[in-house]
């Protein structure tokens, strides 16, 4: 035991003030932990129901409840023994219960360089737990080369790469002090966790392939990007079409020649791609799918990434329209999918919105789900930013030539004011104008820094902008590229809820009012579970169970899932991604500099419907971003795959 973790509680065991202390006891919220202590619950030995029913507020049921849950929770505890025990903190046992199964405290003891497959471990972490469980650790274990070379890889999914060149890999290996670094890439490809993809082979017959070029993926996305290749080549070879080209006049009212080209495309193609900004019609020409197809008595499945962009998808085509999660039936936190090859869509169409979200293992899924004979239609802005997670879809589909594709770049928007669509259109095309919007569509604030950019933002949500406009602060939405600092939603999240909803935080900080956004999936909660990025309202609090109404339908969170939620007035630009609001406040303060990029800056603005704010903290940084700076870009495999496959 460290002196840090045997201080944690002079009176008790450590262990087990360390797993109540982090959430880990399901059922147990905050007050009720702090009250066991001083009823005598100070170890194991002393959790009973009887016990327990001497705690305030714990009647005999409950009592029971929290007694079963604390049994059930034994494979975390011991994990929690083992981390306690190497100084790491407790609460990361939740994940590794997750990833490594019932019996993680064993699989521990025996490779504790396994703690690396969770997010937020560093390789000294692991290291420090090897010391205390391993006798004689060794920094040339062949367990740590092989996590090594598979933290590498993760960590660069995280900046959306799908592949790194093997040389890189080996640099890091190199780096951590590895002695055999290629020792390792075979031990970390022979574990099934890796693949190791060989070079192209050149257009020169005589030359040889390019060692630079060899790459490595972890199984997972390698696999699926192989996945999306083969299952666009089979939908583009399967789909006949589904009716006569002609048939595209009934619909063609207020369409112009794209865009009916566009529905024609959808009818003959396997898979078909629809692009543009805000304003091109992207949406009327959706709308004109739907009802030349549903006139034709055919099924149509429509689905977009977020609960907000499937309910204006609906809006929109008055047609019903899901979350593509809920439309392939996720199973809670497994990240499996009920429909699948087995089981698949029974929609002769499928239409995808806002797909420039989807990653690759969603889109593979997806098109798994979707039978020989489907068309898909993807339709989304590839100028807005690439997927939370890896991959680079919408792109690679558009790189890679292999499927048709329409892109709208008429801008249709002006006649309802426009100025959010102009400005949009702008930065899209790399250029920062000076707004003109005498109705004040669009107003920009300009601050001196975080701490004034803070103030205005409340300002506007609070004040301003319902006074002047009329637009309640339940409907304006802060988005901001940044956690930290005074204009990062942590700070951003505290100076609204002082005044848009004051509170103690009853349930893990938050009170009945309070706005959240979800920052994980949960679509195992009843009734209908929560997405990422999904932004919702508290609207009761229980004994560690919050009930939200989301945008798809009201949950009540509890246990695990709560911590799976923050405060929601202010959410950063990613999560905003997929949703609209009638009114947006951008704040675009001078820590964000380095991130700013222009797909970030056009999502940000296009997130507005009818009034937008942009409060402008970060000088010239603004106008060089838009200028200059595109999204880095995401190594990936699938452009080339899909040239093979289809080329």
């Amino acid at each position: 035991m460290t002196t840090a973790a045997a201080g944690a509680s002079p009176t008790g065991d450590p262990v087990f003030a360390a797993f109540c202390a982090a959430g880990l006891w399901p059922g147990l919220g905050r007050r009720t932990a702090a009250e066991l202590p001083p009823a005598g619950i100070t170890s194991p030995d002393d959790v009973s129901a009887d016990r327990l029913m001497k705690l305030p507020r714990v009647g005999r049921q409950r009592a029971e409840r929290l007694f079963s849950s604390f049994l059930a929770a034994q494979p975390t505890y011991d994990v929690v023994a083992i981390l306690v025990g190497a100084g790491l903190e407790a609460k990361l046992a939740a994940g590794v219960a997750d990833a490594l199964g019932p019996d993680a405290a064993r699989r521990l003891r025996d490779d504790p360089w396994a703690l690396l497959a969770l997010n937020g471990v560093t390789l000294r972490d692991a290291d420090r737990l090897a010391i205390a469980v391993l006798p004689g650790a060794d920094r040339q274990d062949a367990r740590r080369g092989r996590a090594i070379v598979g933290l590498t890889l993760r960590t660069a999914t995280r900046d959306g790469h799908t592949v790194l060149p093997a040389d890189l890999v080996m640099a890091a290996l190199q780096a951590e002090g590895v002695a055999d670094p290629a020792a390792a890439v075979v031990a970390a490809v022979e574990s099934g966790d890796v693949l190791e993809h060989e070079p192209p082979e050149p257009d020169d017959p005589e030359a040889e392939p390019d060692p630079a070029l060899r790459m490595l993926s972890l199984a997972r996305y390698g696999m699926a990007e192989e996945a999306v290749a083969e299952g666009i080549a089979r939908l583009a070879a399967s789909a006949e079409r589904i009716a006569d080209p002609a048939s595209v006049r009934t619909v063609a009212k207020g369409l112009d020649t794209a865009q009916q080209a566009a529905v024609a495309q959808v009818l003959g193609a396997g898979v078909s791609l629809l692009t543009g900004g805000p304003g091109t019609g992207k949406s009327r020409t959706v709308a004109a799918v739907v009802k030349l197809l549903r006139a034709k008595g055919t099924d149509i499945a429509l689905a977009a990434p977020t609960g907000r962009a499937a309910k204006r998808l609906e809006e929109l085509t008055d047609h019903p329209a899901t979350t593509v999660h809920r439309l392939l039936g996720a199973q809670g936190m497994t990240g499996g999918f009920a429909r699948n090859e087995e089981w698949p869509l029974d929609a002769d169409v499928v239409v995808v919105d806002e797909a420039s979200m989807l990653d690759v293992e969603l889109t593979a899924a997806l098109l798994e789900a979707c039978p020989d004979g489907t068309h898909l239609l993807l339709v989304g802005d590839p100028a807005q930013l690439p997927s939370i997670g890896p991959g680079h879809v919408l792109g690679d589909l558009i790189d890679s030539g292999a499927v048709p594709v329409t892109e709208l770049t008429t801008l249709y928007r002006q006649a309802e004011g426009g100025a959010i669509a102009r400005l949009a259109t702008a930065v899209r095309g790399g250029e920062l104008p000076s707004v003109d919007s005498p109705d004040r569509e669009v107003v920009v604030v300009p601050a001196t820094g975080s701490a004034e950019a803070a103030r205005r933002v409340v300002q506007l949500v609070t004040d301003s902008i319902p006074r002047a406009l009329g637009i309640d602060p339940g409907s304006v939405q802060v988005v901001t590229p940044v956690h930290r600092g005074p204009a990062g939603t942590i700070e951003l999240n505290k100076a609204l809820k002082a005044v848009l909803n004051p509170g103690e935080g009853t349930v893990w900080g938050f009170d009945a009012g309070d706005r959240v956004v979800a920052t994980a999936n949960h679509l195992e909660l009843e009734p209908t579970g929560f997405a990422n990025g999904e932004v919702g309202v508290v609207t009761k609090t229980g004994d560690g169970s919050l009930d939200v109404a989301f945008a798809s339908g009201p949950v009540t969170v509890t246990g695990k899932a709560m911590s799976d939620l923050r405060h929601g007035w202010a959410i950063t630009v990613h999560r905003a991604q997929g949703s609209e609001w009638p009114g947006v406040v951008v704040v675009v303060p001078p820590e964000a500099g380095g991130m700013l990029s222009r797909p970030l800056i056009y999502t940000a603005l296009t997130r507005a419907q009818s009034h937008l704010s942009i409060v402008h903290a970060s000088g010239s940084a603004l106008a060089r971003a838009v200028r200059e700076v595109d999204v880095r870009p995401r190594r990936t495999r699938l452009a080339q795959l899909l040239r093979e496959t289809l080329g």
